[in-house]
């Protein structure tokens, strides 16, 4: 057959003209092939070009996520009616889950991970396994216990969230039992304990044999110290990544060297390459963003200005800011996503509760564009809006909060949400789609001082005087407290009943975890009996008569004389 010069070109500005027409269409193409998504995106805010469809809801309180080869979705449980891991398939290939089981008893784990044919999972005192088998939703047999940690470590920073390197480890977060390792935990003015007797035990990430049934801690190793509390940790080209929770009240323990402001952005939360034998500093260090160096605590000498034994600490890799709570990390190995996501790294933020008397912030997932394992840009917000457009004062006025992430075999990403258990599933639709989120509506909370009722008792309203310096920031504004950390003021024995045992934890603090309404709140409350009796009389009858609360008054006498048995 003999080509014809003008055969040719034309054959050649056909093809042009079909690839320009591929292209083209290459939107409508790979939006045939996925799930719709939500009309309001499962009420978040994504990129244009991005969907979500919502997966599954109401499992209960999740924590984190993992997805199997074929799709199969396992959730870790805070609670639900018992029940430790939810386990969700989807039959009717609509990305929606229509087969919803529930396994493992519900022992407030956090990590859940599928490794060499085994469904890793954690409490706070254990990492465990099951195998699993091919085409079976729920592991059968036996619940391996690879590791066992001291009780000890179930108090404080207790999720035990761990990640595997492919050669036959394990590395488990193991966070410090307090805040800042103080003499008198949680209290003004109170130094810190110099050596800190919970490093390297705690505070640290821990390295064991991933496949080795019946290890204790001595059994393993620090990797890295220093480290505050990591709920989230991977590892990834040959590096231990983690995301680090920082440290608390630098204004209401150090008012003289911290303004509300500074307490309300620092210290950052950190992103961290975490190398063997490396020491980030805590309790002796926090590192300031705006000083952009790690800096002495004020429990050790520091004075917001001063780095002393903090010089040559390692920095992070991106400093965020403070008291957003990050709770995963995950990087981007998959293909359906633009190429800039490629090996980048999602970050679930949980959200904050201490803020003082400013609103509550985080709630969103971050992503770091990286390369070589090193950021090459600012963070930017991916996925925004879980709180609602409601104020958030307290964390549970938020709809929902970020705390898992995952990514699926096709490349998509699943978040999990720990309020009421929602997962949502990412998809990018392709370039110019016409898919877009509604801006978030902007509103400002006020979680500030509010002014007396005029119709409060005079006793009444110096408690709340009180309540609005000490109390407000742990147990928050409406006396809601902050889910498995510090209990509520309202609905509860402790607080209505029994006047003895309520003034001896003001005066005494409180070091053990306690059970309220079936829920576990692990946070130490410190002593507070720097207060007057007048000033502790106040403040509980302030909670005792708020919230909801109708219990009777305490007095300056009731508050002595329980004062004098404890001398």
């Amino acid at each position: 057959m003999e080509f014809k010069p003008y055969s040719f070109l034309s054959f050649f500005a056909l093809s042009l003209l079909l690839v320009f027409l591929g292209c083209k269409s290459q939107p409508e193409d790979q939006m045939a092939d996925l799930p719709r998504p939500e009309a309001d995106h499962g009420g978040i805010q994504l990129p244009d070009d991005f969907g979500a469809i919502v997966v599954a809801d109401t499992l209960g309180r999740g924590r984190h996520i993992t997805v199997n080869d074929n799709g199969d979705i396992y959730v870790r449980l805070r609670s639900n009616n018992g029940m430790g891991i939810a386990a969700l398939r989807d039959t009717s290939v609509d990305g929606r889950a229509d087969i919803r089981e529930s396994f493992v008893e519900n022992s407030a784990g956090t990590e859940v991970k599928i490794h060499n044919g085994y469904l890793y999972f954690s409490s706070p005192t254990h990492v465990m396994r099951m195998a699993m088998q091919e085409d079976e939703l729920i592991p059968q047999g036996a619940i391996d216990t690879i590791i066992t940690f001291p009780d000890s470590t179930a108090q404080g920073h207790s999720s035990k969230s761990f990640t595997f390197d492919g050669e036959g480890n394990i590395y488990v977060n193991i966070g410090s039992r307090s805040n800042a390792c103080q003499e008198v935990a949680r209290s003004p003015g109170s130094k810190g304990k110099d050596p800190c007797p919970e490093v390297p035990f705690r505070a640290a990430i821990w390295k064991f044999k991933a496949d080795q049934i019946g290890q204790v801690q001595d059994d393993g190793e620090p990797y890295g110290i220093g480290i505050r509390n990591t709920v989230g940790l991977t590892w990834f080209n040959g590096n231990l990544y983690a995301v680090q929770h920082g440290r608390d009240d630098l204004h209401r323990f150090w008012p003289d060297l911290y303004t509300p402001e500074q307490s309300r952005d620092m210290p950052a939360e950190e992103f961290l390459m975490v190398e063997e034998g490396d020491d980030f500093g805590w309790p002796y260090c926090y590192y300031d963003p705006f000083q952009e160096k790690k800096m002495m605590a004020p429990e050790y000498g520091g004075d917001g200005k001063t780095q002393g034994r903090c010089e040559g600490i390692k920095s992070p890799l991106v400093a965020f800011p403070g008291h957003w709570g990050p709770n995963d990390l995950m990087f981007y190995t998959g293909d359906m996503f633009p190429e800039r996501y490629k090996n980048g790294a999602f970050i679930a933020f949980h959200g904050s509760w201490n803020r003082l008397n400013f609103e509550q912030a985080g709630f969103k997932v971050a992503f770091v564009p990286m390369e070589n394992g090193q950021p090459t840009g600012e963070f930017e917000v991916f996925a925004d809006g879980f709180t609602g457009p409601q104020q958030v004062v307290s964390t549970r006025d938020a709809l929902f909060r970020p705390c898992g992430l995952a990514q699926g075999p096709d490349g998509s990403i699943y978040v999990v949400d720990s309020q009421k258990g929602r997962v949502w599933r990412i998809f990018y639709y392709g370039e110019n789609s016409g898919i877009s989120s509604e801006p978030a509506e902007e509103m400002v909370a006020d979680a500030g001082d509010s002014e007396p009722d005029e119709a409060m008792s005079e006793a009444m309203a110096a408690g709340q005087v009180v309540y609005d310096q000490y109390c407000k920031v742990c147990h928050m504004v409406d006396g809601s407290g902050v889910p498995n950390l510090n209990p509520p003021l309202k609905g509860t024995d402790w607080v209505t009943g029994d006047k003895e045992r309520l003034i001896g934890v003001v005066l005494n603090g409180l070091s053990e975890p306690i059970e309220i309404n079936g829920e576990s709140f692990q946070n130490a409350m410190a002593p507070h009996n720097f207060l007057s009796d007048e000033q502790i009389a106040g403040v509980l009858t302030y909670i005792r008569g708020s919230f909801g609360n109708e219990a009777g008054e305490v007095t300056a006498a009731e508050v002595a004389a329980v004062r004098g048995e404890a001398q």
